[in-house]
């Protein structure tokens, strides 16, 4: 039932409102779920790595995506058929538990998402992609242009060109060819807004088993 996958980089998982036949479990890549306007525009409200599935509306009793999933960091997954998902959910409540425990710390990154996107600056912005990304792929380097960093938070390139050359030039991060490492994770914690440090204690809260 789990079917080893490749996902590469701008890959297309689902678009939102399409009927989903399947289900995605990240091993090693990102996922950004984000809503896209009728004028190409897209803004990202959610993050899904390791921890997480694509395709929550499987057992929360609809078969419609919610959102446009897109890979955002190239890695593998597994692809597993919608049936198996539901008939899994219902059959054992360990299972049920543990994806309703996630659905809710889902909607909190959404939740909190919103709220940075709305109320944040750019800078601060970056700081909380760059840190929930490095939490869902195991080590202090995300593989991610300034391109698709722009179009996951829905703002202009050059904003954030000049965001990460800041970082940078503090120390925080170093920036090259598409590859951000996390040179100072102490502080660019202390450069985000509060949004990042609600998911991640919310995440620990709700999903203690991850590693």
């Amino acid at each position: 039932m789990l079917e080893p996958i490749e996902l590469p980089p701008g890959q297309v998982l689902r678009e939102s409102g399409e009927q989903a036949t399947c289900a995605f479990f990240p091993v090693d890549a990102l996922v950004s779920l984000s809503y896209m306007t009728r004028e190409g525009n897209s803004a990202e409200f959610a993050l899904v790595g390791r921890e997480g599935i694509i395709g929550v509306s499987l057992f929360m009793g609809g078969d419609s995506a919610i959102a446009r999933a897109v890979v955002l960091c190239a890695g593998h997954g597994l692809r597993v058929p919608a049936t198996f998902i539901k008939d899994e959910f219902h059959r054992s409540e360990p299972i049920r538990r543990l994806m309703l425990l996630y659905t809710q710390a889902l909607l909190t990154q959404m939740a909190q998402t919103a709220a940075c996107n709305r109320h944040h600056s750019i800078d601060q912005q970056l700081c909380r992609l760059l840190l929930l990304s490095a939490d869902r792929l195991r080590g202090n380097t995300v593989l991610m242009t300034q391109e698709m960093i722009a179009r996951t938070l829905g703002v202009r390139r050059e904003g954030v060109t000049e965001a990460a050359r800041r970082l940078q030039s503090a120390g925080v991060i170093h920036y090259a060819r598409g590859q951000i490492t996390l040179t100072d994770r102490v502080a660019l914690e202390a450069r985000s807004c509060e949004c990042y440090d609600v998911v991640r204690r919310e995440y620990g809260r709700l999903l203690p088993i991850r590693s």
